[in-house]
C-alpha cells in the first residue's frame, strides 16, 4: 500500500444498487486509512445494495445524493464495478455529468471492472489507455480508448483495473494519484 497521505482530501465513491461490494469496500478502507474523507454518492437516496458477484451482499448508507453535490466538492472519484451499478449510473444524467466534471476539472478518477461503462457514457475515454473487465473491451475501443489487458493502468490521472484480483494495485495507484492531485492532461 502506498504511504502517501491523503489528509485533507475528500474522495467521492459513486455507486448505486448492484455494485461489486469488494470493489467499493477495499478501496474505501485503503483511501480512508491513507487519511482521506470518503463520501458515498448515489442517484439513489437511503441505502444501496452491494453484490458478491451475482448474490446480494450488504447494504450501504448513501451519504449524498448525486444531484446535491459537485465535482468541485471533491479531490477525486472512485467508480466501483458490478454489472448493474454502472449500467444504471450511465442512464442517470446527473451521474454522468458528475463523472465528466472530474475530467473537466483535471481531477483523478479510478474505475475498476465494469466501472468504465460510466466513463464511456461521459465521453472521457477517447485517446486514453485503459483496462476493464474483458467484456467491456469492444465498448471501450468503440468509444476511442486504447484498451489493454493489464492489472492496473494509469493514464494522466485515470486509473483503471480489471477485476477484484487487481484491487491491491488499483488501491495503491488510486491513492498515489489522489495524493498527486490535478493532472493538466486529465480532460473531458
Amino acid at each position: 500500500m502506498s504511504k502517501k497521505t491523503l489528509s485533507g482530501k475528500r474522495i467521492a465513491f459513486l455507486a448505486t444498487d448492484g455494485f461489486e461490494q469488494v470493489e467499493l469496500t477495499q478501496p474505501w478502507q485503503a483511501i480512508k486509512e491513507a487519511g482521506a474523507e470518503v463520501v458515498l454518492v448515489s442517484p439513489k437516496k437511503g441505502e444501496i445494495q452491494g453484490m458478491n458477484h451475482d448474490e446480494k451482499a450488504d447494504t450501504f448508507k448513501v451519504d449524498k445524493a448525486v444531484d446535491s453535490v459537485s465535482a468541485e466538492d471533491f479531490d477525486g472519484l472512485v467508480l466501483p464495478g458490478g454489472v448493474a451499478n454502472p449500467d444504471t449510473l450511465r442512464m442517470c444524467e446527473d451521474s454522468v455529468s458528475f463523472v465528466r466534471d472530474f475530467f473537466k476539472q483535471h481531477k483523478p478518477v479510478a474505475a475498476i471492472c465494469h466501472g468504465p461503462w460510466t466513463l464511456i457514457e461521459a465521453d472521457v475515454v477517447r485517446g486514453r489507455r485503459v483496462t476493464s473487465w474483458p467484456s467491456l473491451k469492444t465498448d471501450l475501443k468503440n468509444a476511442g480508448a486504447d484498451w489493454v489487458d493489464e492489472e492496473c493502468v494509469c493514464d494522466e490521472g485515470l486509473v483503471t483495473s480489471r477485476n477484484p484480483d487487481d484491487l491491491p494495485a488499483f488501491c495503491d495507484k488510486a491513492i498515489e494519484e489522489f495524493a498527486e492531485g490535478k493532472h493538466a492532461e486529465q480532460t473531458a
